[in-house]
């Protein structure tokens, strides 16, 4: 049985990261919330690992071993606290480990000094592997049925990534990343390989304006695949898009050019968000 120790450590890493993550999923049943913080406490440790400082050959070394510790957690011998955290949910809800090593590989994409993405389709593929795979393991845990889940998990997935993108650009250009396709660049007439000048580019605004609007068209196709599923099962992804929504929306009122002014959902917006949903889905879960 999963310890009391190894599940307070799990909620401490979620609860200490400040994600709105949190608070979309304090709302599911103890069985389905320790399982969906276990695999966020999963994500954050490969992505901490992605985006510490040193060489990336310690960095892929450090998520290689994540590698075997994922064939340790699937063979049953788990070594460390997050991935014993995971042994319960992966028998609870049939978690799949090619899942997990999709997520792994998207942090070795991560882990490079420099982070250039040529096309538009590398980029919806880099996002597939950092968080529409994470949209997969969730649609299990919230019992969604596979046909139903997996237009969530892609379209929502896509959209929320985006989001991410666009919130940390200023962020990944100090750092040497740049997600915007080349493709995308190009197409406008940017072709220097400095991130620090591509964001101060006359025309980097307009790119930018053109992946919000596909960003805004992932949470279309999002909602409308959320339509489909049980209402009941599919409120904490919900949520978490209406979260990312919010803060995508603040992006663009912000505009394109203040990139170093941040953009974020308050503490209270957050929890005013958690507490109506909360609200609504109370007779849902008090029998789960």
């Amino acid at each position: 049985m999963q310890t009391v120790e190894v599940t307070d450590y799990i909620k401490s890493v979620v609860k200490a990261s400040g994600t709105s993550f949190y608070w979309a999923m304090r709302i599911l049943p103890p069985k389905k919330r320790n399982a969906i913080f276990a695999v966020y406490a999963f994500c954050r440790e490969v992505d901490d690992i992605a985006d510490s400082r040193g060489e990336d050959i310690d960095k892929l070394r450090l998520l290689a071993d994540w590698r075997g510790e994922i064939d340790k957690l699937f063979s049953g011998c788990p070594e460390l606290p997050v991935s014993r955290a995971l042994s319960i949910p992966i028998k609870q809800f049939g978690l799949r480990k090619e899942t997990f090593l999709a997520v792994i590989e998207g942090m070795e994409f991560d882990a490079s000094s420099c982070v250039r993405v040529p096309t538009i389709l590398a980029l919806e593929e880099y996002c597939d592997l950092v968080a529409c795979a994470v949209g997969r393991l969730a649609n299990q845990i919230f019992e969604i049925e596979e046909q139903l889940g997996e237009p969530v998990a892609v379209a929502l997935g896509q959209a929320l990534q985006l989001t991410n993108i666009l919130r940390d650009l200023n962020e990944d250009a100090k750092i040497n990343r740049m997600y915007v396709p080349k493709e995308m660049l190009s197409a406008y007439g940017v072709s220097d390989p400095d991130t620090e000048t591509i964001i101060n580019h006359p025309k980097f605004p307009n790119i930018c304006s053109e992946l919000a609007s596909i960003a805004r068209q992932k949470f279309i196709d999002a909602e409308m695949a959320i339509s489909c599923c049980d209402r009941k099962k599919i409120i904490p992804a919900k949520m978490m898009m209406q979260n990312y929504s919010r803060i995508l929306d603040k992006l663009v009122k912000r505009g394109w050019r203040r990139l170093s002014e941040p953009v974020s959902l308050s503490k209270k917006q957050k929890f005013w968000l958690a507490i109506s949903t909360t609200v609504r889905s109370r007779k849902i879960f008090s029998l789960d």
